[in-house]
């Protein structure tokens, strides 16, 4: 049995892992679990992850959850070149700086505009009151231009001059509000052309094949959600969205 992962790509870290393997030219068979169907929590697939939730990976007997860690299993195991996680301290250390950071920050912010602009609507019936959506664009809006200060600076990629996992893992988060239909590059030109420089490094195509479902999201009826989703879907939602 080869390598195996299991993915869906609307979700932003299976985008990173997908583009990631495909363009280091990384065997692997891909597992379709597809999220709105609720597939994800079959018998079968907890049997490759038992948290439920992708992306997962099976390699062989072996498995492992969590996006971060199956980035850096892939590229230990496969040697993929050095740039994309060095083997110098300093750079290997600022791209750790990033990942550690972005779970709440990017991911999280660009993930509650996502799901407070595209699928809370969708999912309750009900217009999104506008000073919601003000509410958290601008927490996004804060955390982006932390990422520009703090961690791109005036540098072409992240950790320096070339493209690295903490790149890949930022522009597939950003590119969940983007789907939501806030283009947050079009004001923002550092972060623009950085967009462009990380989409060429890993392939144009690529990066727009990966992200062709995500794109189309605004056109996601709840008719394409399993039924048994639906209320644990808006619960959780209601839930999520409501910190503000």
């Amino acid at each position: 049995m080869g390598l195996e992962l299991y993915l869906d790509l609307l979700s932003q870290p299976c985008r990173a892992l997908y583009i990631f393997a495909r363009s280091n030219n990384i065997p692997f068979e891909f597992k379709q679990v597809e999220l709105m169907k609720g597939q994800q929590r079959t018998e079968e697939f907890r049997k490759v992850n038992v948290l439920m939730k992708v992306p997962a990976l099976r390699d062989g007997s072996f498995t492992l959850a969590e996006s971060i860690a199956i980035l850096l299993y892939l590229a230990r195991k496969f040697k993929t070149p050095d740039h994309w996680y060095p083997s110098d301290l300093q750079k290997r250390a600022r791209v750790d700086e990033y990942l550690s950071w972005q779970h709440v920050n990017i991911r999280g912010k660009g993930s509650k505009l996502f799901l407070t602009k595209v699928l809370l609507p969708l999912l309750t019936g009900q217009p999104l009151p506008p000073e919601k959506l003000e509410s958290v664009t601008e927490e996004l809006n804060v955390v982006l231009k932390q990422f520009e200060e703090k961690f791109l600076q005036d540098k072409p990629f992240i950790a320096g001059s070339e493209v690295s996992l903490a790149d890949l893992v930022a522009l597939v988060e950003l590119m969940q509000p983007v789907s939501a239909g806030y283009d947050l590059f079009e004001e923002r030109p550092k972060l623009a052309e950085w967009r462009r420089r990380v989409e060429e490094a890993v392939g144009k195509q690529l990066f727009l094949e990966a992200h062709e479902g995500i794109l189309n999201a605004k056109n996601l009826t709840a008719d394409k959600i399993a039924p048994e989703l639906l209320e644990h879907f808006k619960h959780q939602l209601l839930k999520q969205t409501s910190h503000n």
